[in-house]
């Protein structure tokens, strides 16, 4: 990458992404936003931004499909973000 403020941006975010506290949450969402943050626009990066400020607990029950997403926090990216982690674990979505 070159050293463009959004490629620092990116970085960022990836780290915070495989760095948030609980391991298996690490995987789940540093795995999704590796494999799709060269793809992310701005509008995506500040969705990403706003899903990595969510508690890791919260997250990996949706990401797993333990609870659903509330509407209050849903969103297009996160709702990938749930379809991506199942589809890891071999869990059919829909």
């Amino acid at each position: 990458m070159d050293s463009t403020p959004q490629d620092a941006r990116r970085r960022r975010l990836l780290f915070r992404a495989r760095h948030r506290g609980t391991h298996e949450t690490d995987l789940l969402v540093g795995g999704f936003v590796a494999s799709e943050l060269a793809a992310m626009d701005e509008a995506a990066l500040d969705e990403l931004e706003a899903v990595l400020e969510l508690p890791d607990v919260d997250l990996f029950d949706w990401l797993t499909g333990r609870r659903p997403v509330p509407e209050e926090v849903a969103s297009p990216l996160l709702s990938r973000m749930v379809a991506w982690s199942l589809a890891q674990r071999g869990v059919p979505h829909g």
